[in-house]
């Protein structure tokens, strides 16, 4: 039986793939720290795509508040989707290994694109929260 597969399904699989590391990781706040850093990092060594990776600060700034405990209106089920799918940014060899100049980091912005339409809403309300406590983002 020849199976077909769509780039929503993919990416899925790949989230649900990393989604014990996350829950993993997300009990450990010192851990979490140390990934947002080389996660940062990372998006900042990105010149090419970096305008397609703007949503991402704001994901690193919610779990960041989520760890925290800043801020915890958010279902566990989209931190951890959050957190699988930078997990997977921050991995250096996935779909398309990241060692290939440009085209490397394609599947890390679709994958982050695919995640950030499972989650908008629970992100705009994110924003709502930081907006409505005086915080504000840089790319606001």
């Amino acid at each position: 039986m020849d199976e077909k597969f769509d780039n929503d399904e993919i990416f899925n699989r790949q989230i649900g793939k990393y989604s014990h590391e996350a829950e993993l990781l997300l009990q450990n706040e010192d851990k979490v720290e140390r990934f947002l850093e080389r996660l940062e990092r990372k998006l900042s060594k990105i010149p090419v795509l970096g305008e397609k990776l703007v949503n991402v600060p704001i994901l690193i700034s919610l779990v960041r508040s989520y760890v925290r405990k800043e801020y915890q209106d958010i279902p566990l089920g989209s931190v951890i989707a959050i957190v699988a799918a930078l997990l997977y940014f921050l991995a250096p060899v996935d779909l398309i290994p990241d060692s290939i100049p440009i085209i490397g980091y394609l599947d890390d912005v679709a994958m982050v694109a695919f995640m950030w339409r499972m989650v908008a809403d629970d992100v705009e309300e994110y924003k709502k929260w930081q907006r409505d406590n005086g915080r504000r983002f840089f790319n606001e």
